[in-house]
């Protein structure tokens, strides 16, 4: 959101279009934030659009559905604690992204993107984080790193939103994330009922792994879990570690489109050259 709002208020360039990779399971002021930056974006004239590959819940627990893996905590059956795969993130989040660019620059998959066609794609890595920042790895998309650029801090960013009436901006990460802490499976738990019965419900259901392998005959060992601490998640106790930051508390590192994250959520952005 800041990066959006940045443009907007051309403090750096303005981009030729906004995207937001939709999971479609995330938390409802995630949605709402999405109509303020459409709001935002269309006053600017910069358009936000939504790509998606689908709905993350919804193809989990498709028997008939490719079988996505996200890094649900495994316990074995001798008792030692593991970790599936992580292949959510290229999936709903990188693969979405990319065949949006490509259509933006007119060379949609399967066309060959000519060299020295490409976007600058602004994402929001602040100076806490500088180590996160990395290269593209395909050459039709320039990352770049506006706030890097600005010297601007996690709580610049937030004291930039709030003189803007939007400082309550939550980050965008699916509901079901097994990166989730206990102080943001409490937010969901406390403001979200639904969402969190939802989570509950999920939880129950994934308990033995992938829902097309064991209809194939092919069950996977062990017992999968959302938390960490491998207990169903209507029995953690999440005020447990409230005001105590550390591993259980706060959201550890996990998945982002474009780099791995400890915690904090990034904006991203384009600006299309040729």
């Amino acid at each position: 959101m800041c990066v959006l709002l940045l443009a907007c208020e051309k403090e750096i360039p303005p981009f030729d279009a906004a995207l937001f990779a939709d999971t479609g399971w995330e938390p409802k002021q995630v949605y709402a934030q999405l109509d303020t930056a459409r709001r935002l974006g269309a006053q600017a004239g910069i358009p936000v659009r939504t790509v998606s590959s689908g709905n993350i819940r919804h193809d989990a627990l498709k028997p008939n559905a490719r079988f996505v893996t996200m890094p649900l905590f495994v316990k074995n059956p001798d008792g030692s604690r593991g970790m599936a795969r992580r292949q959510c993130t290229g999936e709903y989040k990188i693969r979405p992204l990319k065949k949006a660019v490509r259509e933006i620059l007119g060379y949609p998959h399967p066309q060959r993107v000519p060299r020295g066609v490409f976007v600058d794609q602004a994402i929001g890595i602040s100076t806490d984080e500088f180590h996160r920042a990395k290269d593209s790895d395909v050459n039709y998309t320039r990352n770049i790193f506006p706030l890097l650029d600005l010297g601007m801090s996690r709580s610049d960013c937030m004291t930039y939103l709030r003189e803007r009436g939007l400082g309550d901006v939550v980050k965008s990460s699916c509901i079901g994330c097994p990166y989730s802490g206990n102080s943001r499976l409490r937010f969901i738990r406390d403001t979200d009922p639904d969402a969190w019965a939802d989570l509950i419900e999920f939880d129950r259901a994934i308990r033995h792994g992938s829902p097309r392998a064991n209809a194939d005959g092919q069950p996977l060992r062990g017992k999968f879990f959302l938390h960490r601490s491998l207990l169903p998640l209507d029995q953690v106790d999440l005020d447990l570690t409230r005001g105590r930051p550390g591993a259980d508390e706060d959201d550890p590192d996990g998945c982002s489109p474009f780099s791995c994250r400890s915690g904090h959520a990034t904006d991203s952005a384009l600006a299309a050259e040729h």
